[in-house]
């Protein structure tokens, strides 16, 4: 098991300087040598100026010492050479290959599916640190565990689950009697959104709510049944199965007059299983889209979610409509089909029309 929360939509992209890590690393080397040299000459100027008495410099002699020389380190990582972030969607040649991932939050939990897998990846993790120059605190460090608390996530080697107390404390929350109440509910269940299934489809309900709903003479039935459908997706969270690059992906799509849900699936022991659920509200111009242009859609929204594990793979893609698999092939377009053929083209899609009953949704 491997997880590491990827930052979706990162400004800066972290990627290899010029001529590899161990070249960068030894000219850092160098650099560091150098500025410790001149550290040290610069001690013997001011012994010489001010005497041994003088232990201290004012700050203008301070600043003029450091604009009269530069910091070889400094100089180093402003230099071309030493370009490790990029503006916006990064070189994919030129991507650090760790794990698959882009970039990471300061957490990092690995695993595999044997104890010498695990010491293989520690050793590449272990090694990239020390090549990149960053340091990892060993007393916070845990080793050989079967299961692990991560981000408010539970990791085992059957998948990711939610931790479970936080959801009971969710599940027990009466309806909120204020718009600022039911807006608290939705923060506090957004994080855990992955988890719930059309999570978009029955927040958007809530989402919509205003003060006066809440009122004498506010209708709230239908925000009632989705605060509760969605405590009772909260109590059934499913674990999230590991992705797994040896398997083939599945993905069912669903969307409807204001919300878009895509799910992303994988075999195991016969059962198709949840890997990630994803969704989100619809624009007010995306609302007066065709259910097939919506369902397309959800299906962008989940290959940019989940670009890196799913790039140059072949999609299962289970649909309603067979729109989907017209604009995928079709090469006599118009309209909105125009873009969306561009964006879906760099993928190798088998697309499956399925009835309105097999959507996990109905």
């Amino acid at each position: 098991m491997i997880y590491q929360r990827m930052i979706d939509n990162a400004l800066w992209g972290f990627v290899q300087p010029k001529g590899g890590w161990q070249h960068y690393a030894t000219l850092m080397r160098a650099a560091e040598d150098r500025a410790q040299q001149l550290q040290d000459a610069s001690n013997e100027l001011l012994l010489t100026e001010f005497g041994p008495e003088s232990t201290s410099r004012t700050k203008f002699q301070a600043d003029r010492a450091a604009s009269t020389v530069t910091d070889p380190v400094t100089e180093l990582v402003n230099s071309p050479i030493a370009d490790m972030f990029s503006n916006g969607e990064t070189d994919e040649s030129a991507l650090v290959p760790v794990f698959d991932r882009r970039s990471f939050v300061d957490d990092i939990c690995f695993g595999g599916s044997t104890f010498d897998d695990c010491l293989v990846t520690l050793d590449r993790l272990l090694s990239r640190f020390e090549e990149c120059r960053i340091s990892v605190s060993f007393t916070k460090s845990i080793f050989v565990q079967s299961r692990v608390d991560f981000l408010s996530h539970e990791v085992s080697r059957e998948g990711i689950r939610a931790d479970p107390k936080k959801l009971t404390a969710i599940t027990e929350l009466s309806f909120p009697t204020s718009k600022k109440g039911m807006q608290s509910f939705l923060g506090a269940l957004n994080y855990y959104s992955r988890f719930i299934q059309d999570y978009a489809v029955y927040g958007a309900t809530l989402y919509q709510l205003k003060d006066a709903d809440f009122g004498i003479e506010g209708e709230l039935t239908t925000a009632r049944r989705c605060f509760e459908t969605l405590k009772q997706k909260v109590a059934d969270a499913p674990i999230l199965r590991h992705f797994d690059r040896t398997k083939e992906v599945h993905v069912t799509l669903f969307a409807n007059e204001w919300a878009l849900s895509t799910t992303l699936m994988q075999e195991h022991e016969g059962i198709l299983h949840p890997v990630r659920f994803s969704g989100r509200v619809l624009k007010d111009a995306e609302m007066n889209y065709h259910p097939a242009e919506k369902e397309v859609l959800a299906l962008l929204l989940l290959l940019k979610q989940c670009y890196t594990q799913l790039a140059g793979r072949t999609l299962h893609v289970y649909t309603r409509f067979s729109t989907l698999d017209w604009i995928h092939r079709s090469k006599s377009l118009f309209g909105r089909a125009i873009p969306f053929s561009a964006l879906l083209s760099p993928w190798h899609l088998k697309v499956q029309r399925v009835s309105e009953k097999d959507t996990a949704f109905a």
